[in-house]
């Protein structure tokens, strides 16, 4: 099989596991750098061009769309959906998934539990949004990532005030939303990484610090875990209700049960150092049996 890779080069560890494992598996893989990528949007012939050459001929592509770069990456990712490409992560699901508030209506919807949570541009009902989700509080920018864009206010007080603060230096209309603090699972939350309809690994990560963010980019330690057989089901149904055939689920677990805090379209593979599974073979092994089956698909006009 020929399969594109969409990310931002082969320094990026995600990248160069997945190209390892295509490789070892007999596929011919490349490295699309998409913000270098322009396109035709012609009907008839939707081309994409990459250092000068028509990008043509894949079986398969694996979307790895950085944050700050969604809305242009997933207009790539769009062109090759246009070429009939198979792609192991579609455009609108990505785009679904980087929205917080956007997750949490789509979880909601489908009966995903999650945190409580509300959203307000206004500032007058301050007080009213601290009484529908209880102090202390999550304040969160829609479209954070890596734990950035995330505050912890402990008093009301201190949330009238992060609030305010929010408002008045979020220029880019990004939504902020508020969400309960589990108290439980402060400092500790578990990443489930979702491929197809199994969870392929899992891990909880917990900060080392005072720090209630778990995240391993905030310096957070990761240990392996196994999930309980309704973490796994929920887990999965959260990455279906986005449209995701590969995802990080990030949860907590709570006293009235485990509690989805985020869907992630393109998880990073520190997983794999951290319990030892091989999460990038698992990938290539679904693009191969879900590629050849939408190739033999086409080939007898179906």
């Amino acid at each position: 099989m020929k399969i594109a890779i969409l990310s931002n080069g082969n320094a990026n560890y995600s990248t160069r596991r997945l190209v390892d494992e295509a490789e070892q598996r007999g596929h011919f893989v490349d490295v699309i750098k998409y913000k270098n990528c322009y396109a035709s949007i012609d009907a008839r012939d939707p081309w994409i061009m990459y250092k000068g050459k028509k990008m043509e001929g894949f079986d398969a592509i694996i979307p790895r769309i950085s944050n700050n770069m969604t809305k242009y990456g997933t207009t790539i990712v769009r062109q090759f959906e246009m070429q009939n490409v198979w792609t192991s992560s579609g455009s609108l699901a990505i785009t679904r998934a980087r929205d917080k508030l956007r997750t949490a209506q789509i979880l909601n919807k489908n009966s995903v539990t999650i945190p409580r949570t509300v959203i307000s541009r206004n500032t007058a009902d301050i007080d009213s949004l601290l009484d529908e989700v209880g102090v202390p509080v999550i304040i969160k920018l829609a479209s954070g990532t890596h734990g950035n864009g995330v505050v912890l206010a402990e008093s009301r007080k201190t949330a009238k005030s992060a609030l305010q603060a929010f408002y008045l230096t979020n220029d880019d209309g990004t939504n902020i939303l508020l969400q309960e603090y589990i108290a439980e699972s402060a400092g500790t939350d578990i990443r489930a990484f979702v491929v197809g309809s199994q969870v392929v690994a899992s891990m909880k990560r917990q900060s080392l610090d005072d720090d209630f963010r778990s995240n391993l980019h905030k310096g957070g330690e990761g240990t392996k875990i196994k999930l309980t057989d309704e973490e796994e089901k929920m887990v999965i149904k959260a990455s279906k209700a986005m449209g995701l055939h590969i995802s990080g689920v990030d949860f907590m677990r709570s006293s009235r049960g485990p509690l989805v805090l985020e869907v992630n379209a393109s998880p990073g593979f520190s997983i794999e150092k951290v319990t030892g599974r091989n999460v990038a073979e698992k990938i290539i092994e679904y693009v191969e049996r879900n590629a050849k089956r939408a190739i033999k698909k086409d080939k007898v006009g179906i």
